[in-house]
């Protein structure tokens, strides 16, 4: 793999990896509603879920989803229930005086990885994108794997900067806002990304 052919991948994945998605759109809702604490089981999460979409692709489930549509249908709407569950705990959920940390109930590291994890990992568009994203970038002359190692690597290296900047945005916003009425109304705007994330797949095709 040429210089030139790995800067062009790291440009592609950039753009990919800024663009609001479910899993972007999830982070700011989730780090909103849960602050800056919030941001390592979260990236964490993001980054294990797109390896295993990653090597589910690479070991042909990308080309199934691309041809069965019940599969994809009902991974997406798998992912959409999820969404929508999520946006309607964070709605409801009633801020404390103070502001909590991730011992709180609810709100533990476990769960905020397990809704960035599940998200990431179980979205059939991205599935199905990297089984016929990452080819373009091999060259067939010379061995596959090391190839599609470095893609993987680089691919996450991108995505982790992005969610993490992301991440520590949302999170600084909700810790600059201190009163009780503030934190009721950055939970239902966390809520409401989470709702517009469930919409957003929802309209996903396989093409």
């Amino acid at each position: 793999m040429t210089l030139e052919i790995w800067i062009t991948f790291v440009s592609v994945v950039f753009i990919f990896a800024i663009i609001p998605g479910p899993t972007v759109i999830l982070v700011l809702g989730q780090s909103i509603s849960h602050g800056k604490k919030s941001v390592i089981p979260l990236v964490s999460g993001v980054l294990i879920g797109d390896f295993v979409a990653m090597t589910l692709s690479l070991i042909g489930l990308g080309a199934v989803l691309a041809t069965s549509a019940t599969l994809f249908l009902i991974l997406k709407w798998f992912g959409v229930g999820y969404l929508v569950y999520l946006g309607i705990k964070v709605w409801r959920e009633v801020p404390q005086r103070d502001l909590p940390s991730l011992s709180a109930p609810g709100m533990s590291s476990a769960n905020l990885f397990k809704s960035s994890f599940l998200v990431t990992a179980l979205n059939p568009k991205d599935i199905v994108f990297f089984v016929a994203f990452f080819p373009q970038f091999v060259n067939p002359e010379v061995p596959a794997v090391p190839q599609l190692l470095i893609l993987m690597v680089t691919f996450l290296g991108v995505v982790s900067i992005s969610i993490t900047s992301f991440a520590l945005f949302a999170g600084a916003v909700r810790h600059k806002l201190q009163s009780l009425p503030a934190r009721r109304r950055l939970n239902r705007l966390g809520g409401m990304a989470m709702f517009g994330a469930a919409a957003f797949t929802s309209t996903m095709q396989r093409s």
